[in-house]
């Protein structure tokens, strides 16, 4: 009987990004960023997508802190344990992870290891049934952060003190299995590291052999094979290391039962000596060569996931994991690479390659990895799941995982094309767009919002088709379900419409027409075709009494035409079909094309115009791109009712003003600080409008977003 396809299926397990570091004498806990301590239901919720393992933390630095004499309260770790094993989930506890100990030891502390092995002994002593234990996480990419580039604490820069912090983490994880099985013989070392290898210009290739012996270092050395024969015994002992210090890890194996290896877009690095082409933080040296150290994505042809499982494999043979598979990127192209781990995984397993698992990390999202966790800035990249509003809300990676799981298979339109690493190094050709894929559909593609889905689509890698009003009448419906029964898309974006606030007060029909019937229609005729359907609403549905920014269950109360049009637009699009997303947004600007504020500011400036802002209207000015970004997210994630969507801040118009005359170099001279009823508006806009969401969705500031407006605009 041949073997089914389902035997080739590695196991999904689930995995918090949980990392306790310390950066001089502060403590960054990434569950407490998340909110995970203070959230009862996270693994209840979790247990939903089917995992059958975890990576959970039972951190040594979260419980005990002071002293190691200091008595452990185990009642919250038992909680979670105990819903963990209530919904038969086996959890592969975590130790250590990225962190240097409690307060009262460190990575270069002789007693280290033993310390962690007593703490292990507390663990295991209280969760005897536990049977998986990943006591140190990446111990190698620790030491290279803490002891070799000064990242994190102790803040070391010398190959000695990454040698010594090195060797205590794995003294520590031997040490600490020896612990365990002390007291359940059955325990299982799931050790995990980083799956890098090192690509360099010819001059540089003698570095990257270096680093790419270095790599497999801790599997090497529990492994037992850095004996006199390898080449880092003689290099540790160069350095200083005496040679009982790594007879120990001869005398003392500790082979795992998983070897779990985490890749990341970045994981793979390329070395150049040519550092004139690189901004000056990306340049460093050995001593013997300054070169920049980039990701190698940018530069040449990774060698790839599978190519370096390969590797893993050959050399070991030992069950492989992929601990971690997280990349932080826009929702397509989440799911693409997420989805190519498991392809991947499952032809490898076909191959005679043992991959036991992958995992689908920062289910709880993550805060600044963009700056390895070297400053507290709280920017927050989302996982499976997103926190911002401290609770689960799913993202499309639920479906992928929870379909993975119990079929083996997914399939979502936008993950037919291949991600952008696929794309980026020179020389590659940047392939684009699967044809046969379903497209997204965009109706009004010659307005300001249709010019940025077009844009970001073709950015994003995403198939669509973009209608002008003469190629598809959104007010006529037979011409909607033509372009429907054309192209069969996947969603539909509105970004047409009536958008001429002043002219809406003498043209009330034609609003009405383009604003509210046609998306009340369109909404119906999205229904019977069980298509997704987006679009838009404004700031203008609201009064402007309220003193605090407006959020979606707000009382709405329109001042004019065209904010009455898109009350009754929400009213009609959500009555006809309640799965459809309505965007409210306020004042966008955007790079693209002239049709604007921001525009209008900066044309005048520079002709030397004066130009004429409300000094009593307060908005909250959108940057298009991040709206039309964060927008297709939500679409993606089969998100539904109505979500503001602005940058985060307030401003009003005059001082909106000044600032993008000050940021195009102008001087403020010629704007004009006006009352609203100075200025020749027909339309009555209320005083206040700023919006936030009460959903937890935030866009960047909106200084942020000023300035990439200056770093982007073409015209």
């Amino acid at each position: 009987m041949g073997i089914s396809y389902q035997s080739y299926n590695p196991e999904i397990w689930g995995g918090l990004e949980c990392t306790i570091n310390r950066v001089g004498n502060s403590f960054r806990d990434q569950l407490q960023y998340t909110g995970h301590y203070t959230r009862n239901d996270d693994i209840n919720r979790i247990a939903l997508l089917g995992f059958k393992k975890i990576r959970y933390p039972i951190l040594w630095e979260a419980h005990q802190k002071i002293t190691i004499k200091e008595k452990i309260n185990w009642k919250r770790t038992k909680g979670q344990l105990d819903k963990l094993k209530a919904n038969n989930i086996i959890p592969i506890a975590g130790l250590v992870h990225h962190g240097s100990g409690p307060a009262f030891t460190n990575l270069m502390d002789d007693s280290f290891a033993q310390q962690l092995s007593m703490y292990a002994t507390k663990v295991a002593t209280q969760f005897p049934w536990l049977e998986y234990y990943t006591p140190v996480n990446e111990p190698l990419t620790t030491a290279r952060f803490s002891g070799l580039y000064g990242h994190w604490f102790p803040h070391h820069k010398n190959s000695l003190s990454f040698a010594k912090i090195f060797l205590n983490q794995l003294k520590g994880i031997v040490l600490s299995m020896k612990a365990i099985r002390k007291i359940n013989a059955n325990a299982k070392l799931v050790q995990t590291e980083d799956l890098a290898k090192t690509h360099s210009t010819p001059a540089l290739q003698y570095q990257a052999t270096f680093e790419n012996e270095r790599r497999w270092l801790t599997y090497d050395m529990l492994c037992g094979k850095v004996n006199d024969q390898h080449f880092f015994w003689n290099y540790f002992i160069s350095l200083g290391i005496e040679p009982v210090a790594l007879q120990f890890f001869l005398d003392n194996t500790c082979v795992p039962d998983v070897a779990g290896f985490n890749y990341y877009v970045t994981s793979e690095r390329f070395l150049d000596d040519k550092i004139h082409l690189y901004p000056h933080c990306d340049c460093g040296g050995n001593g013997q060569h300054l070169y920049a150290d980039i990701a190698a994505v940018r530069a040449v042809k990774p060698a790839g996931l599978k190519s370096l499982l390969k590797e893993a494999w050959q050399r070991y043979h030992l069950p492989l994991a992929l601990t971690e598979v997280h990349i932080n990127c826009t929702r397509e192209e989440q799911l693409r690479w997420f989805k190519e781990a498991w392809d991947i995984s499952c032809n490898l397993n076909k191959e005679g390659v043992n991959i036991k698992a992958i995992t689908a990390w920062s289910l709880l999202g993550a805060f600044d990895w963009n700056s390895l966790l070297t400053r507290e800035e709280k920017i927050y990249e989302t996982g499976v799941y997103d926190i911002s509003k401290n609770e689960l809300r799913s993202t499309a990676l639920v479906k992928l995982i929870q379909s993975l799981i119990k079929t083996g298979d997914y399939h979502h339109p936008v993950i037919q094309e291949k991600g952008w690493w696929h794309k980026s190094y020179p020389g590659n050709k940047n392939f684009f767009i699967n044809a046969s894929s379903s497209p997204l559909l965009i109706f009004g593609c010659n307005g300001t919002l249709g010019k940025a889905f077009t844009h970001l689509c073709e950015r994003r890698s995403i198939s669509y088709r973009a209608l002008s009003h003469n190629e598809a009448d959104i007010t006529k419906k037979d011409e909607i379900e033509d372009a429907i029964n054309k192209y069969k898309p996947w969603a539909i974006i509105n970004a047409a419409g009536f958008v001429r606030v002043d002219d809406a007060e003498a043209e009330r029909k034609k609003c009405f027409n383009l604003n509210a019937e046609a998306p009340g229609n369109l909404a119906s005729i999205c229904k019977n075709h069980s298509i997704q359907l987006m679009t838009f609403s404004s700031d203008l549905v609201f009064d402007g009494e309220k003193q605090s920014p407006y959020i979606e269950a707000d009382f709405v109360k329109p001042l004019n035409v065209y904010g009455e049009s898109k009350a009754k637009s929400e009213q009609l699009v959500l009555n006809n079909y309640s799965s459809s997303l309505i965007i409210r947004t306020s004042a966008f600007f955007g790079p693209w094309d002239q049709y604007n504020f921001v525009y209008y500011i900066l044309n005048s400036l520079k002709e030397n115009k004066p130009c004429y802002a409300a000094n009593d209207v307060t908005v909250s000015p959108t940057y298009v791109p991040h709206l039309a970004d964060k927008a297709l997210d939500l679409l993606i994630d089969e998100e539904k009712g109505i979500w503001h969507l602005t940058n985060e801040g307030m401003i009003t118009w005059h001082s909106f003003a000044e600032e993008v005359a000050m940021r195009g170099g102008y001087t403020s001279k010629k704007i004009i600080s006006c009352l609203q009823q100075e200025m020749e508006w027909k339309a009555k806009r209320p005083a206040y409008s700023a919006m936030q969401s009460n959903k937890g969705i935030k866009l960047p500031l909106l200084h942020h977003a000023i300035e990439q407006f200056f770093q982007e605009k073409i015209i």
